[in-house]
């Protein structure tokens, strides 16, 4: 098979974007152009949409990185800024955070987030499939409500691999398949109600399954 056949087949293959399908080729695009409509509103969304439970799960996982002062943590995807300012608060003033996402949008508001509570992170445009960071460079790696949006998730996760120490540790906050007893709650919730509040917040909303 020749390189332009691969190209074509890359171009054609079908990859998850919420609970649709779309084209890989297409797909970073597709991500960007969603939530630099929504990033304005976008906490106040996963406010609206999880009842205010998500602030819970992201501390929750704040509190199993064991993070400690000193630590250089990296925030995948971290949007707003809510998981950085959480990681700041443990580190005292000390270390290093990085706030990273593919969107430029978003990285503005957690910025402003940022530095309007005192603290002055690096932030960075980049993509999560290619970190530009040295090996093993990182104490703790964080990614909330992210993986789903990155197009070769295999990928993504060898580069966080590449650039965490050893012994370090990768924090993934998503969602999962409910128990059998909660899948009939879990999909009305996902499928009907998350769609409609999501209209009502801002008509370039993502789908049911993006947030928060």
């Amino acid at each position: 098979m020749n390189e332009q056949n691969q190209k074509e087949n890359r171009a054609e293959k079908l990859t998850d974007f919420g609970f649709s399908k779309v084209k890989e080729a297409d797909k970073e695009k597709q991500v960007k152009a969603v939530f630099d409509q929504v990033a304005p509103k976008y906490d106040l969304m996963n406010d609206v949409l999880s009842f205010g439970m998500h602030r819970l799960w992201k501390q929750y996982a704040i509190d199993r990185a064991e993070i400690q002062p000193g630590m250089k943590v990296l925030d995948i995807a971290g949007g707003t800024g809510d998981m950085s300012l959480l990681v700041q608060k443990k580190l005292s003033g000390t270390g290093e955070v990085w706030l990273s996402d593919i969107n430029h949008e978003m990285l503005k508001i957690g910025d402003e987030r940022l530095k309007n509570a005192g603290y002055h992170p690096y932030v960075l445009t980049c993509d999560a499939e290619y970190l530009p960071f040295p090996d093993g460079y990182f104490d703790v790696l964080i990614v909330s409500f992210g993986l789903r949006n990155m197009t070769h998730k295999d990928r993504a996760l060898r580069e966080m691999q590449r650039v965490l120490k050893p012994g370090g540790r990768l924090m993934v906050l998503e969602f999962s398949k409910p128990v059998a007893l909660m899948r009939p709650f879990y999909d009305f919730y996902s499928f009907k109600v998350m769609p409609f509040l999501s209209a009502r917040q801002d008509k370039n909303a993502p789908e049911a399954g993006q947030n928060p």
